[in-house]
């Protein structure tokens, strides 16, 4: 009879594999993947887990160790994508901002042109394309501040470039890249004075509602996932210590049977 290899889930873990566990999840805190209280609810269980299959679902969601994601969009996506063609168009609201010792806003359902300038002294703007619609497919957004900050945010899926300068400031760029089909193209160019200009890549707010509630639902069903181990680890710990009483129950019986002589081996040898 030859014994049969374990599956790997039900492998024992090494106190090596739960500390690299609990090392990723303290990345992902430092990330803001995660929250204090999910964090100490995964370290917990990563530290009462005692096979490979209870830690596989701890880290399930999170992205491997120095993994670098990208929010640009590859261009084969198809899912939850912009549908362009619903966003081209119309008369163009604002072709420019102004701030001094103020601020300014465009965001929302608004209509970019093809040219929008931007100028803050002393003061901010905020420029949000996640929502706009845009009345040319090629879009330059001018920036200038001095001892100002404008922040440009644009959505995953558009075509963006930055051009920018500081001048003992900082032209911050994270946004450059292509997006998906039929994106329109924005330009940023300009410089900052003393003062700094930000373009980045956020999701609409919907979308990362979206993404929060769908994060909810999963971290109750790894709960549920877990609570369901937790059982089942429980039902075969307790299998299994039933089947060690039987086996010394058993060996028990087998000792204590052989300890006494047969029944025709009593008076043995006597009689005369």
């Amino acid at each position: 009879m030859t014994d049969e290899q374990p599956h790997l889930p039900d492998l024992r873990a090494a106190d090596a594999d739960r500390e690299r566990v609990a090392e990723r999840l303290r990345e992902a805190v430092a990330e803001g993947r995660l929250d204090m209280e999910e964090f100490g609810e995964r370290l917990d269980a990563t530290y009462k887990a005692r096979t490979y299959g209870e830690l596989e679902p701890i880290t399930r969601d999170l992205p491997a160790a120095g993994a670098k994601l990208s929010m640009v969009k590859p261009s084969s996506a198809r899912e939850g994508e912009i549908d362009w063609s619903s966003r081209m168009g119309g008369e163009v609201t604002s072709t420019g901002g102004f701030a001094f010792w103020s601020g300014f806003m465009r965001k929302g359902g608004w209509t970019v042109g093809s040219r929008f300038t931007a100028f803050a002294m002393w003061g901010g703007g905020e420029i949000d394309l996640r929502e706009a619609r845009f009345a040319e497919r090629d879009v330059e957004i001018r920036c200038f501040t001095i001892m100002g900050g404008i922040q440009v945010t644009v959505p995953p899926e558009l075509n963006v470039q930055v051009k920018g300068f500081g001048i003992m400031g900082g032209f911050d760029d994270k946004a450059t890249g292509e997006g998906t089909p039929g994106s329109p193209r924005v330009v940023v160019t300009g410089f900052a004075l003393m003062g700094g200009v930000g373009v980045e890549r956020k999701l609409p707010r919907a979308e990362r509602l979206r993404i929060k509630e769908e994060r909810r639902r999963e971290k109750l069903e790894r709960r549920e996932e877990r609570r369901a181990a937790q059982l089942e680890r429980g039902e075969r710990e307790r299998g299994e210590r039933g089947e060690r009483h039987r086996k010394r129950h058993g060996e028990l019986h087998r000792r204590s049977d052989s300890s006494h002589p047969a029944p025709g081996d009593y008076g043995a040898g006597g009689g005369e």
